[in-house]
Formats: structure tokens, C-alpha cells, sequence
């Protein structure tokens, strides 16, 4: 029996009937706001190609790690989901028989911020309007694969039918940017960036590092094994990705510690780090002087800097060794801002060209280091409730928490951070609703006037991003 799907028009905004309406009205002037999505991880090859998406699975649940990893939770193996394995060994091919486990375990997702997401594309994407269950999951399949055969679902055809005006990818350095070329020389006129992620050449823990660092130095044209030619090797490479359009980089370090160390010991730690021989806390010393020296050279080419520490990366040793990374097993930790970032601060943190944007998985730091730091600090920014807390609560949270010591105006609005691409239109109305509801209830509390929210609304939807992204 079919179940209808409706998409509540009045969903996320508060209960009690007037600041509802002054809600609805805030988010009336932002709703069809276009899309800054300047930090996230969708494929640029998609845009590159333009060729039309595989199939339902292949789109919904293949790539993303907030669908697999609840059902892995639950008992589910990968490989029945079809996630392809590091040696190449036997997966489930049939994506029919995937979409149909998938929407068996849909109820796993109630309550879940990836459940709305999911519910608003099936319905405003692809115009259904029957609830995803074992009943209808072939019609979901089948509706959804004759949508993708036509060409109005094709990645550029959606990306303009979602209303971006643009869109960061991100990539490693060793990433010659080949797809980006295309997108640029191809007249399309979708603006899609990329982003400089160097984690592979800047954490000595990362797989192949010394191999990784030895690529680096090759495209570079420098020494890599040296402390001068390392640190000329990324500017030249932050270079080519900046006229490849990059306005911002981008560091996934397990903390947020930065150093400031000398040339020779940087020189001992890099000889170390390519020779396997680092110890953990050297390694953290490394990553954190790295940091430090990031900084610097966005003094210098204006890039903008995101740290994205306080993640345990592939917590999970059996899914990282047969799946690899980016199979939900990374895990939220404590994080320390406050001692962790003044190396960094104390050289460069009052300088007027550095724009550096923190995040956090520990959302006990908001009110207590983040808010603080960045209501003093000229160079520092605080990105929205990320990743794990990329829900509705965690947003409430985030404003309630960094807003009464940091302001509006030291925050950048909503990124995305995803590789769902059908996600994004979701993500982005999430956010738009709560920051009216977090709005109209400062209005109801006579803490803002009105006025003043109307002003914020689309700062908050679209412009402060824009700004802080150099977009």
C-alpha cells in the first residue's frame, strides 16, 4: 500500500504560531537564494563528462558513507551494498537487489538529517510522491533510472536547475586538475572550482607518504626532500590550483595543533617522515608546523584557510583495510583550539590578508574556545555544524552557543561538505530554515528587531559565504 511522501511546507520552523509566521516570511526572501556550495567533495569528472548518472544506487547510496555506514551499523556487509573493495575482490552488482535492501532498512533513517535529505530529492528532484518502503522500492528504482536517462538529469543540467552559482570540489595536490581544464575549456558556464587539500604530502601518517611527497616534488619541479624545495613545492602547487580557480584550501588534521619550529628541525622532522621513521608525537609536531606555514603563504596568495580537524580517522581496521578510506568509520574527538592554534597565532594572527576558517566536531569548544578566539581574533572565521552535526539540532546549537560571543558576521554562512550531489538543494534549505527559525526567535524575544533579521537572512543563506570564500 502506497504511503504518501509530503514535504511539510512548514518543517523546522517553530511550533508556536507567531514566530512561525515571522519565520515563514524570513525564509520567503532566501528560499530561492542561489547556492554557494564552497566546500565539499562532489566529483568534478561529473561535470567534466556530463554524462548522465548510472542508476539509483550507483547515485544514492554507492558514494555516500551517511547511508552505508547506518546500515552497516545494523548488521549490513559493504560488499552487499555493492562498496567496491581495496583488492578488487566480489561485490553485489545487482543494483536493483541493492536499492531493494536499501529501502527495506529505509526506517533505520528516522529522525536522521539524512533522511530529509533523501525525502526532499525524491520528491522535489525527481517528483515522487510516495514514501520510499519495500512496496514501492522498485518503482522508486525505476523511476528514478528512466529520469536519469534523459538529458534534463544530466550533472550540468541539475547543477543549473539547483541554482549554484558555484561550487568547490576538493583535491589532493598530486591531482593534475585534469577535469577542472575540461570544465573551464568546455564554454559551459557553471562555475566549479576546485580546492587544495594536502593532506597526502603534509601528514607523515598518511599511506605512501614518502612516495606521495616524491610525486609532489616531480610536479613541482623541486626538491621535495628538502625543507626549502618542500615548502617551495606547495607554493608552486597552490599556484596552479589557484588559476585553476581555487580561492581556498582546505586541512583534515587530527587535531587543530600548530608549532613554530626552526628550519633544522623541520629539516630532522621531514628526513624522518620520509624515511618511516617519525614518531606519532613528531608526526603531530610536523602536521602542526604545517599548519603554521599554510598560513604564511595565504598571507601571500590570498587563499583562504579551512581547518577541519577533531576526526578519528578509519576508527574501523577491517572496513579501512578491505574498503579504504571514507567508509563512515571516521569518529568525532575531543579537540583543544585555545593552546593548539597559538603557535599559529602568535605569527600570524593579526594579519589583515589571512582569512582562516575553523570547524569542529567537538561541540562542546563552541562557547568556550571557538566563539572567543574568533570574536578577537581578526584572521579567524567559524564554519557552520559540520559533518556529524550537519542537522537540525546541531545547527540550533551552533548559533545559540557561538552567536553571544562571536556575532553573525564572524561566522560564513552553510557549507555542504558532501559527495551526494543530490543532497545539496536539501542541505542548503535545511540551513535556510533554521537560521529564520534561530531569527525569528531572537525577534519573539525582543533581542533583535525585525528589521535587523531580514538583514541577516540572506547574509546567512548566501552572502557571508560568498564574502569568506573569496567567491
Amino acid at each position: 500500500m502506497s504511503i504518501p511522501l509530503n514535504l511539510h511546507p512548514d518543517r523546522l520552523f517553530p511550533a508556536e504560531p507567531g514566530t512561525r509566521d515571522l519565520a515563514r516570511r524570513l525564509y520567503a526572501t532566501v528560499k530561492d537564494l542561489p547556492i554557494v556550495s564552497p566546500h565539499g567533495h562532489t566529483d568534478p569528472q561529473w561535470f567534466a563528462d556530463d554524462t548522465p548518472f548510472a542508476n539509483a544506487t550507483a547515485l544514492f547510496i554507492t558514494p555516500d558513507h551517511y547511508v552505508f555506514r547506518m546500515l552497516y551499523s545494523q548488521g549490513m556487509r559493504l560488499e552487499d551494498l555493492g562498496i567496491p573493495r581495496r583488492d578488487g575482490g566480489p561485490v553485489e552488482t545487482d543494483t536493483r537487489k541493492i536499492w531493494r535492501t536499501f529501502a527495506a532498512h529505509y526506517h533505520l533513517f528516522r529522525g536522521t538529517p539524512t533522511r530529509m535529505w533523501l525525502d526532499h530529492a525524491f520528491a522535489t528532484v525527481f517528483g515522487i510522491d510516495e514514501r520510499l518502503t519495500p512496496e514501492s522500492a522498485d518503482r522508486y528504482f525505476d523511476r528514478i533510472n528512466a529520469c536519469l536517462a534523459t538529458p534534463e538529469f544530466r550533472p550540468r543540467a541539475l547543477f543549473e536547475r539547483f541554482n549554484i552559482e558555484v561550487l568547490a570540489t576538493t583535491e589532493s595536490p598530486l591531482d593534475p586538475l585534469d577535469h577542472h581544464r575540461r570544465i573551464r575549456e568546455s564554454g559551459w558556464r557553471g562555475r566549479v572550482v576546485t580546492a587544495y587539500r594536502p593532506d597526502p604530502v603534509v601528514d607523515p601518517e598518511f599511506e605512501g607518504f614518502a612516495a606521495n611527497v616524491a610525486q609532489f616534488g616531480a610536479l613541482a619541479g623541486e626538491n621535495a626532500a628538502t625543507w626549502a624545495g618542500y615548502l617551495a613545492a606547495h607554493r608552486n602547487r597552490r599556484a596552479y590550483f589557484k588559476s585553476m580557480g581555487a580561492t581556498s584550501t582546505d586541512h583534515g588534521h587530527p587535531t587543530a595543533q600548530t608549532s613554530d619550529l626552526s628550519a633544522a628541525e623541520c629539516q630532522r622532522l621531514l628526513d624522518r617522515a620520509l624515511a618511516g621513521t617519525i614518531t606519532p608525537q613528531e608526526a603531530e609536531a610536523f602536521r602542526g608546523q604545517l599548519l603554521t606555514e599554510m598560513a604564511g603563504m595565504s598571507i601571500d596568495d590570498g587563499l583562504v584557510m579551512q581547518i577541519h580537524p577533531g576526526s578519528f580517522r578509519n576508527h574501523n581496521p577491517h572496513v579501512f583495510a578491505r574498503f579504504g578510506r571514507d567508509k563512515g568509520a571516521d569518529i568525532p574527538m575531543r579537540t583543544d583550539y585555545v593552546r593548539a592554534l597559538k603557535p599559529l597565532l602568535d605569527r600570524h594572527g593579526n594579519e589583515p590578508a589571512l582569512t582562516i576558517i575553523l570547524f569542529t566536531l567537538d561541540e562542546t569548544v563552541y562557547a568556550r574556545e571557538l566563539a572567543p578566539l574568533a570574536g578577537h581574533y581578526p584572521v579567524l572565521k567559524l564554519g557552520p555544524s559540520w559533518w556529524f552535526h550537519d542537522s537540525p539540532e546541531g545547527m540550533l546549537r551552533f548559533r545559540e552557543q557561538a552567536t553571544e560571543t562571536a556575532g553573525f558576521c564572524n561566522t560564513v554562512g552553510f557549507n555542504d561538505d558532501t559527495r551526494a550531489f543530490m543532497s545539496i538543494p536539501a542541505r542548503h534549505d535545511v540551513a535556510r530554515r533554521i537560521d529564520c527559525r534561530f531569527l525569528a526567535t531572537l525577534v519573539a524575544e525582543h533581542r533583535l528587531g525585525e528589521d535587523e533579521a531580514f538583514a541577516l537572512a540572506p547574509g546567512l543563506a548566501h552572502d557571508f559565504a560568498k564574502a569568506a570564500y573569496k567567491l
